[in-house]
């Protein structure tokens, strides 16, 4: 789907529009496309620094935070490619743990479509070709990679000799390019093993795991599963992790959500499976009050929208827009907000995605919905995903625009007993609402 990039750079701008003109919006997997472009710009993706390549359904972006925390903490730099951005298309790209500058941005995107005639490359293609152009003109001990869509057939796939990589959470999501079962999509994620590579996957159901492991066993590599050969659990308000090195005790994410020690211990096994760069256990205790990533159970304290609220609300924003995702956001809102207290959820999911699927978590608890569009993308209409709602049991109206729905709260919330505010449903709704409360990604 297209991404609307748009940028307040006129140089930036300016090769956005041309990508657009080249690729209007189209998602097309594989390989041959993005080897062509690499092979004109001659191979950037061959002489990167050590790559932690990171796929997977939840959590990767996490996952990745908390691999660059950690990595910096230790002393190191590292370049960090990411997707979506929430508001500037420079989020996608750190260099040397710095945000892409406009005036390079630029350049690195000129170069890249000033050699991609006749070849036709998609969105993604673009950017992941432009920053491994990046990443291979300046120094840094490390770089993290994020796979886009799937693993196997992605364009960050092209690296052929990552230090390790790391499969997060599994669930059902883009099963239109990656298959409809969970099993299919466990095995285009696992097709991003190397021979030789180790691969360090969370625990997963035995079909699932079963999958996994047929296909890393294909392809050569070494299996890391959790429970197998390394093992973490949370408890005490501590991360308690094991592997044949030895055992860790750490300090739990800064990050809400019991969920983020998952992530945070998928990262703790990717750097102690690796040997490429040396992380001290020091700066894996760091990593876990270092991390950042927003619109990820974002706790918005500050800006325009928090300040249309009563005193005492809180305004929280998750891009999550799978089941799998809105059922640890529930999960965290079952334990934040006490009963009797109101609850209400600014939800905008756009069409491919599961109205049902989302809304299933949230049985049994009382929250209001206010739905909204998602600008720029097809979505669903906020009066159908409002008639989702209420035949899911809660009451639910549509809104304009998520300060439209906040307005309402804000004038019918109970000063003695203010409301808990949840956005959700879409990182690309996430992105308009950093953007319009002035808070964006730094």
């Amino acid at each position: 789907m297209a991404d609307h990039a748009v940028s307040s750079d006129p140089d930036v701008q300016r090769q956005l529009d041309r990508l657009a003109a080249l690729s209007p919006g189209r998602d097309e997997l594989g390989l041959e496309r993005i080897t062509a472009l690499l092979e004109r710009l001659g191979n950037p993706h061959r002489d990167l620094p050590p790559v932690f390549h990171v796929a997977g359904t939840n959590g990767k972006g996490s996952t990745c935070a908390y691999l660059r925390a950690a990595i910096e903490a230790a002393g190191h730099s590292a370049h960090v490619y990411t997707s979506p951005h929430l508001v500037r298309f420079n989020e996608r790209m750190r260099i040397s743990g710095q945000l892409v500058e406009d005036k390079d941005l630029a350049e690195l995107l000129s170069d890249v479509l000033d050699s991609a005639e006749g070849i036709s490359p998609s969105f993604f293609e673009v950017t992941t070709a432009a920053a491994f152009l990046a990443f291979s003109r300046a120094p840094a001990d490390a770089c993290i990679i994020e796979v886009g869509l799937g693993g196997r057939l992605d364009a960050t796939n092209v690296i052929e000799h990552p230090a390790i990589c790391g499969i997060t959470q599994l669930g059902i999501d883009h099963q239109a390019f990656l298959g409809e079962t969970i099993e299919d999509i466990a095995g285009e994620k696992a097709g991003i093993a190397k021979p030789g590579i180790a691969v360090v996957t969370q625990h997963y159901p035995e079909s699932v795991a079963n999958r996994i492991g047929q296909v890393i066993a294909e392809r050569g590599a070494v299996w890391h599963p959790k429970g197998g050969g390394w093992d973490a659990v949370a408890y005490q308000n501590r991360i308690h992790y094991v592997d044949e090195a030895g055992k860790l005790d750490l300090p739990m994410p800064r990050l809400p959500g019991h969920h983020q020690a998952t992530n945070a211990a998928l990262a703790i096994a990717m750097l102690r499976h690796q040997d490429a760069v040396a992380i001290p256990p020091s700066a894996l205790r760091a990593a876990m009050g270092w991390a950042e990533w927003p619109a990820r159970l974002q706790h918005l304290t500050t800006g325009t929208f928090p300040a249309r609220l009563p005193a005492g609300a809180e305004l929280w924003l998750d891009g999550g827009h799978n089941p799998a995702a809105a059922r640890v956001i529930a999960d965290f809102f079952r334990g934040r907000v006490a009963a009797g207290r109101p609850f209400h959820v600014i939800l905008g999911l756009l069409e491919n995605k599961d109205p049902l699927g989302f809304l299933k978590p949230f049985a049994g608890r009382t929250a209001t919905f206010h739905t909204v569009p998602v600008p720029g993308h097809a979505h669903h209409l906020p009066d159908a995903l409002a008639a989702s709602a209420r035949a899911s049991g809660f009451g639910a109206m549509a809104a304009k625009d998520p300060a439209d729905a906040i307005d309402w709260i804000a004038r019918h919330a109970d000063r003695a007993n203010p409301p808990v505010v949840l956005i959700a449903g879409s990182l690309y709704l996430a992105g308009t609402v950093l953007a319009a409360n002035g808070t964006p990604p730094a």
